[in-house]
């Protein structure tokens, strides 16, 4: 079990490198989609004995993070007629080689804390640290909506991993509240990028500058 979750750990990990060093929206979407599985799926390895409770909040997670967002961005993808990040404010390369970084020293910043062997063990703080640093350097070096909502996305997930050192102690209700914080973000979202969309024709977040009375 415990090779178990760490070999998904990696996997999630692997993901943000992928949605940050490809400029196809498609990709990118897809990256975030696979991650959002992987998180939602640790909980049963990580709990040492999981129970009804567990079980629902990997499947509603599950569904939301791999199934629900996702197909709501390929859906605004569809309609807006686009397929690329063409100029991010960060290269693709640089943003790869600064999440490497970003990776590395939130590994050495989390061996440095007083955690629990199991957890040290697991590489959950740092996967939850690496994870949060991706979809912020993500929602902010990207130009297009989508892709800053992908980012949101992520960053999300790594607050998930996080909340699982405190699972027994955190309520059902506050488990839901952040899907539901997520889903509210990304409605939100979608309503600015749609205002975007209709306005300019375009979904590049600098045009937002030209919306003065």
């Amino acid at each position: 079990m415990r090779e178990a979750a760490a070999s998904i750990l990696i996997l999630a990990v692997t993901m943000n490198f992928l949605a940050l060093g490809s400029s196809n929206l498609k990709a990118c979407i897809r990256a975030a989609a696979l991650q959002g599985f992987f998180v939602s799926v640790f909980p049963l390895f990580f709990s040492p004995a999981p129970t009804l409770r567990l079980l629902g909040l990997v499947l509603v997670a599950g569904v939301v993070k791999a199934i629900v967002i996702p197909g709501m961005l390929y859906r605004a993808l569809r309609e807006v007629h686009i397929q690329h990040e063409v100029e991010p404010y960060l290269g693709l390369v640089p943003s790869v080689l600064l999440c490497a970084a970003g990776t590395g020293a939130t590994t050495l910043f989390a061996s440095r804390l007083p955690l629990m062997p199991a957890h040290r063990d697991l590489l959950v703080v740092p996967v939850a640290l690496a994870t949060l640093f991706a979809g912020f350097l993500l929602l902010t070096t990207r130009r297009k909506a989508i892709s800053q909502v992908t980012g949101y996305l992520i960053l999300e997930n790594g607050i998930f991993v996080f909340a699982q050192l405190l699972h027994e102690a955190m309520p059902a209700l506050v488990e839901v509240g952040v899907l539901l914080d997520l889903l509210v973000g990304i409605f939100v979202m979608g309503i600015v990028m749609n205002h975007i969309q209709r306005e300019f024709g375009s979904l590049d977040t600098e045009r937002l500058s030209e919306l003065r009375d």
